[in-house]
């Protein structure tokens, strides 16, 4: 078999398909790092990809992610004894006062579909417990969502607890959600705003890496 068959049924949503795939892989020999890179995670590239592009919509991607997610639980015995490692770590949630998770749900299954791990710690969440979440699991990343004009100002108090705690200077914060603009990120000091979640889901990607080269050099 070739790994792009799970890339594309993947893309297709076909969920069962997917699953078969991952384990006919398996039991063809290839090794598990290989399917979730040229399988999994191309499907979820292609699928992000697409999304930015206005070629699919928000239900396609949920469909491809459950998909993935699918694929993944077939695959996660092997990868942990593999010892593959997540490319990184976010905690991701909705601030407090604010109850939307349709948008924060979509950028948490696109970064696992970057091969992060997400934490999600729903929605409502004060200040202290996105800075509480990041400490306890070593996240590289805080994503804070928010879709009400009056609840994005407590983005800005997620920044000063950080400050506060001092892990400011080891931990990204990335703003978003529909009354969210670049301006009002650098505003709060925020790192990033993302306007969507495919490229909520590249940055953070890419943050993880730079972080990740630091620590090596």
């Amino acid at each position: 078999m070739e790994l792009k068959e799970i890339s594309l049924q993947l893309e297709a949503g076909r969920a069962k398909e997917v699953k078969a795939l991952v384990q006919q892989a398996i039991d063809e020999g290839f090794p598990a790092d290989r399917i979730l890179n040229e399988g999994l995670l191309a499907g979820m590239n292609a699928i992000g990809v697409r999304f930015r592009n206005n070629e699919v919509f928000v239900p396609e991607v949920l469909i491809a992610a459950r998909a993935m997610k699918m694929g993944a639980n077939v695959l996660k015995p092997l990868l942990t004894e593999s010892g593959v490692q997540a490319a990184g770590r976010v905690c991701i949630g909705t601030v407090m006062g604010d109850l939307h998770d349709i948008g924060k749900n979509l950028v948490a299954m696109m970064m696992e579909g970057k091969g992060l791990e997400v934490i999600d710690i729903g929605t409502d969440v004060p200040p202290e417990q996105f800075i509480e979440t990041a400490i306890e699991e070593d996240c590289q990343i805080i994503c804070c969502s928010a879709l009400l004009t009056t609840t994005m100002n407590v983005m800005g108090d997620v920044v000063r607890a950080a400050e506060n705690a001092g892990i400011r200077d080891r931990v990204k914060i990335m703003v978003g959600g529909a009354p969210v603009t670049a301006a009002f990120a650098a505003q709060i000091g925020a790192d990033a705003y993302t306007p969507d979640a495919a490229s909520a889901a590249e940055q953070a990607a890419a943050f993880c890496r730079e972080m990740k080269e630091k620590q090596a050099v």
